[in-house]
């Protein structure tokens, strides 16, 4: 990441944002839903997807039983007053404190008579839309159904106390009140409806005390439901920045949606050829660009990634720019499936793309497709076993990849509940391997180096074996693939990552 600036003679002079960056010390803030020794896990209650919004205030986490959960953050940041800043060189590390806010059911169980297809209810992805009047509004979506809720704050009222006159309650001259309000013992026998009052009115009319509690409660509605548009499994959705629309994408095509038409949307990506039997691949993943409502982005199962312009043409045929990363030094059988995007991820100003293969992460530059600015291997240790991944499945696991808010770093997931941060700046040799648990520093773990049926799984030979679920790596650690950690995400505007191993939601500040 590099910027630009006037030297002493005037000449544009290419520097660094920020030196070198010094490996952050990641410690561990918080854990939700953490299983206890030899618990089995409900498959229902593993986390699929998880999404800060863009204050960072909220986080919102989906599971395969349906469910979305949001947590809101309640700790206030106090950076102390200037003089105490200025005794310090380094900034603060603040501990985040989040809390569980509410929970609903967003998908259910669902099955296609005319395809004979059941649709789970799993939620493959969560995003923030724009916030209003207080309110709280996010898309969801299985494998068919995108659904846009609204999340409110409402006033608890409680009934605290009746105004009965408790002194004559058990004496003989309590007069009985009947429904209407009468008295059937007193001197007016009268009923509400009756146009003659005593003069004064009654005496013991009940009238409720009505007060409104501190206690908050939240209430989601489904405002809309956008359904029956994909024929594939739909992979992606993304929100634009102009707050009006955002996009869903499935194995062969990328829709477009206004946020209040849910019966209607354009189909501005197209990849389904003639014949199926020409089909050589299939869009994996899509995103809008951060700040540019006309421009998104989206890779492939070849390993390329198109940015496409809406303005040229309804339909996005042709691409402005591709950038492929495709390893062509070692071709084998196993190149085409590793060379996979699985995820990619806009920078906070739009200038930068992360991909995430089953082998890397590569960081691009938008304005230069000939390779990617900096690669960062993350599974180069099973190179040697792709064959063994490739019988236990393991090779089609589709990793999630994020970037911190300032675009100094990257993460993303691996085996065993690993994942790991890298650093962007030129000259930066931070590589940092933690584990989701209450000690992330705890494995000694080799470092990496630096230098419905979807169409996805029709693409390829499935073939099992009696492989285990476990190998070892170069630095003798073994690698559970059991256990691995596909979803994190990195907070907008602080160095906070959420990551999710299984059911349990784990947070970590540096």
């Amino acid at each position: 990441m590099t910027g630009g600036e006037l030297d002493e003679a005037g000449q544009m002079v290419d520097v660094c944002e920020t030196p070198p960056s010094v490996p952050l010390d990641w410690r561990f803030s918080q854990v939700f839903g953490e299983r206890s020794a030899g618990e089995e896990v409900q498959d229902v209650d593993i986390i699929s997807a998880i999404e800060f919004d863009k204050t960072g205030n909220h986080l919102a986490t989906g599971d395969r039983g349906g469910r979305v959960v949001l947590f809101e953050r309640t700790d206030s940041i106090d950076h102390g007053n200037r003089r105490d800043l200025e005794m310090i060189d380094h900034p603060m590390s603040h501990h985040p404190e989040f809390r569980y806010k509410t929970e609903f059911q967003s998908h259910e169980p669902e099955f296609d008579y005319l395809k004979s297809l059941e649709i789970e209810e799993k939620i493959n992805k969560i995003r923030w839309c724009q916030t209003s009047n207080g309110s709280l509004f996010l898309i969801s979506t299985n494998d068919k159904t995108i659904k846009y809720w609204k999340v409110q704050e409402k006033k608890l009222k409680k009934i605290s106390e009746m105004n009965i006159d408790t002194c004559n309650g058990g004496s003989p001259g309590y007069r009985s009140i009947i429904p209407n309000g009468g008295s059937l013992n007193g001197p007016y026998n009268y009923l509400n409806n009756d146009l003659s009052y005593p003069l004064g009115g009654f005496p013991s009319l009940r009238l409720p005390v009505v007060v409104f509690s501190h206690e908050k409660s939240f209430f989601a509605k489904c405002r809309r439901v956008y359904a029956h548009a994909h024929d594939y499994h739909i992979n992606s959705i993304s929100s634009n920045s102009d707050a009006e629309t955002f996009i869903s994408a499935d194995d062969l095509r990328i829709n477009l949606w206004n946020l209040e038409i849910c019966n209607q949307s354009f189909n501005i990506v197209d990849v389904k050829p003639a014949n199926m039997e020409d089909l050589t691949e299939v869009i994996t993943s899509a995103e809008f660009h951060p700040t540019q409502c006309n421009t998104l982005a989206y890779s492939s199962s070849k390993g390329s990634i198109r940015l496409i312009d809406m303005r040229q043409s309804a339909l996005c045929d042709n691409h402005t720019q591709l950038f492929e990363g495709k390893d062509l030094l070692n071709p084998s059988f196993f190149t085409e499936i590793i060379s996979s995007v699985s995820d990619i991820k806009f920078g906070k100003n739009g200038r930068h793309i992360l991909s995430r293969d089953y082998m890397s992460l590569k960081l691009w530059d938008i304005n230069m497709n000939s390779a990617p600015v900096a690669t960062f291997q993350v599974h180069e240790y099973l190179r040697p076993k792709l064959c063994d991944v490739y019988e236990n499945d393991s090779i089609f696991d589709k990793f999630e990849c994020c970037l911190s808010g300032d675009g100094l770093r990257v993460a993303t997931g691996s085996y065993s509940n690993l994942f790991r941060v890298f650093g962007c700046t030129p000259g930066s040799e931070e590589a940092t391997t933690l584990e989701a648990s209450k000690n992330p520093t705890r494995r000694s773990v080799q470092t990496p180096t630096r230098p419905g049926r979807s169409l996805s799984s029709l693409t390829r030979v499935v073939r099992r074996g009696t492989f285990s679920t476990a190998t070892v790596d170069a630095n003798g650690n073994s690698n559970d693939f059991t256990s691995k950690l596909l979803h994190l995400a990195w907070h907008p505007t602080e160095n906070v990552i959420a990551c999710a191993a299984t059911n349990s939601l784990y947070m970590y500040y540096a």
